[in-house]
C-alpha cells in the first residue's frame, strides 16, 4: 500500500468544482506514485553448475579459444567475474545487473525485444546473446568493440541500461566487505576499472555452447539426427544457403549485413554505420551466432520477430528490401516443409554442452523430432 486509499472516507468537505478537481489531481498523482514505486523485477538466478569447467571447449568448436594474453582463463578470476555479473552493485539503483539482459534460462540473452534497464528504461537494441562470445572478433550488434574486455564496462555506463559510471562502481567495489579481498587474491590489487572488466570478461569466455546432435552427426554420427533435421541441414548448405553468413564452426562469419530488419522504422537505426560513418554500412548489423538459438528469442536486433519459424520465413521472401540489401539475401522459394525442416535443423544446432550443463530441445521440438519420417 501507497499510505493514500481514496476509496477512503475523509472529512475534508469539497465546497465547490475546483476543489473537486484538485482533489481528483490529487487521486491521480497518489495512483501514479503507487505505480512508479512497484518494486523492480527479480533478478536472475545462478543456475550455473557450483564450479565452471574453465579447461575444456564443446565439440564442434574451434579447440583453441582465444584467450588475451593479459587475462587468462584461471578459477579463481572466472569466479569472480561470474560473482560480478549477478551482482546489481554495479547499476546506479542497484535493482540491475549484467545477468538482468543476459539470462543463463534465455541462453544468456533477454526475453525482452529490447533490453530493459533502470527505472526501465528501454535500451535501443535486443540485447544478444553471450554464448559463444569467446569466439568474436568485435561486440555489440554494430561490432563498436573489440574485445569482451573492452565491451564488459559499457552496459554500466549506459544511461539506458545500468545508469552508473565506472568510477562509482569502483568505489563501491572498494568500500565492500568482500570484494577487495576477492581482487586482492586474483590481481594482487584493489578493485579498479582494468581489472574489473577482466573479470567479467575472463567469465564470459566459459559460457560456451557445443556438442550438438549435428556436431556428432557432422563427426560422421549419421543416427544421431532425425530424417528432418537431417534435411534442414542440407538445406543450410544449399537451397538455403544460410552458410554464406552462418559459417564456420560457430555458425557465424562474424560480419555486418543488411537484410532488411527494421528497415522503414523511423528513426532508423543506421546500424554499423554508426561506427564507420560509411553509407555503405547503413542497416547492416553483426551476425550472431546460430548456435543456441532456439533458448534466444525474440530475434534481429531490434527483437522484432518472435519465433525461429518467423525468422526462417522472413529470409524466405528474401528480406525487406531497402537500397543497402546484401546481395546474399534473396527469395529462398523453400516450401511450407522445406521451412520446417529448417528449423528442426536450427532446433537441433540448439542443444548439447551448454553453461549450465546438458541442454536439451524444447518440448515443441522433442515432439517434432518423434513425428518425423
Amino acid at each position: 500500500m501507497c499510505g493514500f486509499d481514496p476509496l477512503r472516507r475523509h472529512s475534508v468537505r469539497v465546497a465547490s468544482p475546483p476543489a473537486r478537481a484538485l482533489v481528483v489531481a490529487a487521486v491521480l498523482l497518489a495512483s501514479f506514485l503507487c505505480v512508479a514505486a512497484a518494486p523492480p523485477p527479480p533478478l536472475p538466478k545462478d543456475t550455473l553448475p557450483l564450479t565452471l569447467v574453465v579447461d575444456k571447449v564443446p565439440r564442434g568448436l574451434d579447440s583453441t579459444r582465444p584467450v588475451p594474453a593479459g587475462n587468462p582463463i584461471e578459477s579463481a578470476r572466472v569466479e569472480l567475474g561470474r560473482k560480478l555479473f549477478f551482482d546489481p552493485l554495479l547499476s546506479r539503483d542497484r535493482t540491475v545487473a549484467c545477468a538482468s539482459c543476459h539470462d543463463p534460462a534465455r541462453g544468456f540473452a533477454s526475453g525482452d525485444a529490447v533490453a530493459i534497464g533502470i527505472e526501465g528504461k528501454k535500451g535501443r537494441r535486443n540485447a544478444p546473446s553471450l554464448l559463444n562470445r569467446a569466439f568474436a572478433t568485435s561486440l555489440f550488434w554494430d561490432g563498436r568493440e573489440p574485445t569482451l574486455e573492452a565491451q564488459a564496462l559499457k552496459p554500466i555506463e549506459d544511461a539506458l541500461e545500468m545508469g552508473n559510471t565506472v568510477a562509482e562502481a569502483v568505489k563501491r567495489l572498494r568500500a565492500d566487505r568482500e570484494y577487495p579481498a576477492r581482487f586482492k587474491s586474483v590481481f594482487g590489487e584493489e578493485p579498479a576499472a582494468a581489472n574489473l572488466a577482466k573479470a567479467l570478461a575472463a567469465f564470459q569466455r566459459t559460457l560456451l555452447i557445443g556438442g550438438s546432435r549435428i556436431d556428432a552427426f557432422r563427426a560422421g554420427e549419421v543416427t544421431q539426427v532425425s530424417e528432418q533435421e537431417r534435411h534442414g541441414f542440407w538445406l543450410w548448405e544449399s537451397k538455403a544457403g544460410c552458410w554464406r553468413c552462418h559459417s564456420g564452426s560457430n555458425f557465424t562469419d562474424e560480419q555486418f549485413h543488411n537484410t532488411g530488419v527494421g528497415w522503414g522504422k523511423e528513426p532508423l537505426d543506421t546500424g554499423r554505420a554508426g561506427v564507420t560513418r560509411n553509407e555503405s554500412d547503413r542497416g547492416k548489423f553483426k551476425t550472431p551466432s546460430l548456435r543456441g538459438v532456439a533458448w534466444t528469442a525474440p530475434f534481429m536486433h531490434d527483437g522484432s520477430v518472435a519465433t525461429i519459424e518467423e525468422v526462417v520465413e522472413f529470409y524466405n521472401r528474401g528480406g525487406r528490401a531497402n537500397p543497402n540489401l546484401d546481395a546474399a539475401v534473396k527469395p529462398l522459394e523453400l516450401s511450407p516443409q522445406e521451412v520446417q525442416s529448417l528449423v528442426a535443423f536450427l532446433k537441433a544446432l540448439s542443444e548439447g554442452d551448454g553453461p549450465t550443463g546438458k541442454l536439451k530441445l524444447p518440448a515443441e521440438s522433442a515432439k517434432e523430432r518423434k513425428s518425423s519420417p
